[in-house]
């Protein structure tokens, strides 16, 4: 039996992400494929807050399960900052790139050390139907900010997030590896243990 899941989203490599970690088991399709569900804002003050809004406001307008994650990039020399603005860190429309370059000029201006550029990815997971929340799932992946972008897979910050234990960037490591380990893989895993235990009644 496939478990179909709706995405609070219309950011494609997300989707895709979410699709790859979670397998055949589950058929996954986003917001591209709702335009009557109108855009949601982000006004929560944590990841969490912003999950749940996502989720619950799709869900009262969707008849299928909806999941919505907020996630983003915590530098410790930033203060925790981009954190929950990550997507919009260098204005509305920017680019991953302009993000990128935005970042490294803030640990350049504040002149981070190595601790400075330790930093971690955080996911918050929320699951709902029907306007009611069903669970929350969090993930985090610790690692360090790179002196420059290497790599072309993933997106956002992937170039220049290096995992604890490895070398390689987000933006290095096949997508198998990433989607082992990453932050969205951890919440997302756990989320997959709660949808099954409803769809077959455990």
């Amino acid at each position: 039996m496939v478990i179909e899941l709706v995405v609070a989203t219309r950011n494609k490599h997300k989707t895709r992400e979410i699709q790859h970690i979670l397998g055949p088991e589950f058929l996954v399709r986003d917001l591209g494929a709702h335009p009557e569900v109108s855009e949601i804002r982000e006004s929560g003050t944590s990841f969490e807050e912003n999950a749940k809004l996502k989720a619950l406001a799709a869900s009262k307008q969707l008849p299928a399960l909806v999941i919505a994650d907020d996630s983003g990039l915590e530098v410790d020399a930033l203060g925790g900052a981009p954190g929950i603005y990550s997507a919009r860190y260098a204005g509305a429309n920017a680019t991953d790139r302009d993000k990128i370059d935005k970042l490294l000029r803030e640990l350049a201006r504040v002149r981070a050390t190595d601790d400075g550029r330790r930093a971690r990815f955080r996911c918050v997971v929320a699951l709902a139907r029907n306007g009611d929340l069903l669970g929350i799932f969090e993930g985090t992946v610790e690692g360090r900010i790179t002196d420059t972008a290497r790599g072309e897979s993933g997106f956002g910050y992937d170039p220049i997030f290096v995992p604890d234990g490895f070398e390689q960037t987000f933006g290095e490591l096949p997508r198998e590896v990433k989607n082992t380990i990453s932050h969205r893989a951890k919440a997302i895993r756990a989320l997959a243990d709660r949808l099954r235990r409803l769809e077959f009644g455990g």
